[in-house]
């Protein structure tokens, strides 16, 4: 196939800079690893913002880091490049039984049911053992559900887990009222775990959605900033009433056409 041409320029290149270039042989996994971290969310955010442009170069750079990684393992005489292309190909084969081999299936679900019940027999010895320690807290709790999904530990209504975050946010506001810290953090916890239940049940990625907050909320105050510098106002010295009604006008400016 054409890309084969494309991926082979890669490792030459890549193996040059390695030999070649002072900044690429001082590199190790360690010093990689941030660099890689960083990239990944590069790759996340264009994915949030839906530029496909910024999507084909962050997918180029992490497959430069991972082509980094396998120059190195070959090094230390761990393994190559193309191990990592074998393993992979070989765990697609063998998790996709409803493809290459005779095992039936109805649904996505059955898919995830059975891709769960495989890895246990591969030696994992929880359904939770695939969740990364070093995720972050909010796409952790998320995969945590989805895993125990699997198994039938699951609500089986939204409404069912709507009364549990109810009962969780009564929770927090009680211990927020009896002024435990520790308390109130546990329950602030119980809350945010049992909203990403919910998410999931709406369809929604809780992890995205907070992210277009952020987003908006930061678009809607640097509007803030730069209405009050053209009105020569400064933010500080105005009323929370003052700065309640500019963000208001900032909601609406941003629901007009052409704005």
């Amino acid at each position: 196939m054409p890309y084969y041409n494309s991926l082979e320029r890669l490792l030459r290149i890549m193996s040059e800079l390695r030999q070649s270039c002072p900044w690429d042989k001082k590199q190790t996994i360690e010093s990689l690893r941030p660099l890689t971290i960083e990239e990944t969310y590069e790759l996340a955010g264009a994915i949030t913002e839906g530029d496909w442009q910024g999507l084909k170069e962050e997918s180029g750079d992490i497959l430069l880091h991972l082509v980094f990684y396998a120059l190195i393992a070959e090094e230390q005489q761990q393994y190559r490049f193309e191990d990592v292309l074998e393993s992979i190909c070989n765990k697609l084969v063998q998790r996709h039984p409803h493809i290459y081999a005779s095992t039936k299936v109805e649904s996505d679900e059955d898919v995830k049911r059975n891709w769960e019940q495989i890895k246990l027999k591969e030696g994992k010895r929880s359904i939770l053992a695939g969740v990364p320690a070093a995720l972050p807290a909010l796409v952790k709790a998320l995969r945590l559900q989805e895993k125990t999904r699997t198994v039938g530990f699951e609500w089986e209504h939204i409404s069912q887990v709507r009364a549990k975050v109810d009962e969780e946010i009564s929770e927090l506001f009680e211990a927020v009222d009896e002024g435990q810290q520790e308390h109130i953090e546990e329950e602030f916890g119980d809350v945010l775990f049992s909203l990403v239940n919910y998410a999931r049940f709406a369809n929604i990625d809780p992890e995205a959605a907070l992210e277009k907050t952020n987003r908006k909320f930061i678009r809607r105050f640097q509007g803030m900033e730069k209405w009050a510098e053209a009105h020569e106002r400064n933010l500080r010295e105005m009323s929370l009433e003052e700065q309640d009604a500019l963000w208001n006008e900032m909601k609406i400016a941003e629901r007009e056409p052409g704005i």
